[in-house]
């Protein structure tokens, strides 16, 4: 648990336009959904303050919404931690994410017009540029933006407002996972593609289930991995 000076590429200062609690709030959440903190990692104000060009208080409110929100762990006499989730907490969210996006792409089969699938080839193009470019950050933010345009080609407004809520977290899992999932990921992308394109509607949903079921497994043997050497 010892504290590291503060390291990190990514985030930039905070932008002062935005309200200062929200800005600051919204950088450290980004931190951690890309993993630039990872896991584990003791948060010092201090060191986030300076780093993000602002005063503790509004650091400090925003690690207390962190903890509310399950994304930090406020421990007394210890400080702040990156929380680091348990396999059921994973399991429970790729659960819901797999039944969400089931119906999505299921929906997209009957919905989706050119234009639509006309975006999602293009993201798919884009997706495998950072796989052959070996940009893992490029790759989880492909991810999520297929996957968004998979709910939103659904055009039932509901699913993706219930998806929107849970991509942070799909991403989180996800990054430590991208590199191991590759062009297996986006090859399965494209038969996706394909049957939401050809309207065929209880292929497009098995394909997404599969394709959601191999992400959470591949989650969980990266988790067992470590344990087990």
């Amino acid at each position: 648990m010892s504290s590291q000076p503060l390291k990190i590429a990514v985030a930039g200062r905070v932008q002062r336009p935005a309200p200062l609690r929200e800005a600051v709030y919204e950088s450290i959440l980004d931190l951690i959904t890309t993993r630039e903190l990872p896991p584990g990692r003791h948060l010092v104000e201090s060191e986030l303050a300076e780093h993000l060009g602002v005063s503790r208080q509004p650091v400090r409110e925003a690690l207390q919404r962190l903890d509310n929100e399950g994304w930090v762990d406020l421990r007394p006499g210890y400080g702040a931690f990156v929380h680091t989730p348990t396999e059921s907490e994973a399991d429970q969210l790729l659960a819901v994410r797999a039944l969400l996006e089931t119906e999505s792409a299921r929906l997209a089969a009957r919905n989706a017009g050119p234009a639509e699938i006309d975006l999602l080839r293009q993201l798919w193009r884009s997706g495998t540029e950072a796989v052959g470019d070996n940009d893992v950050d490029a790759v989880v933010t492909a991810n999520a933006d297929f996957h968004r345009g998979v709910t939103h080609a659904s055009g039932n407004r509901v699913l993706a407002e219930l998806a929107a809520q849970v991509d942070r977290r799909v991403r989180w899992y996800y990054a430590p996972i991208a590199r191991a999932r590759g062009h297996a990921s986006w090859d399965e992308h494209a038969c996706i593609i394909d049957a939401i394109a050809a309207g065929e509607e209880a292929e497009a949903a098995r394909l997404m289930r599969e394709h959601t079921e191999r992400t959470r497994r591949t989650y969980h043997e990266q988790v067992e991995e470590p344990s087990a050497q």
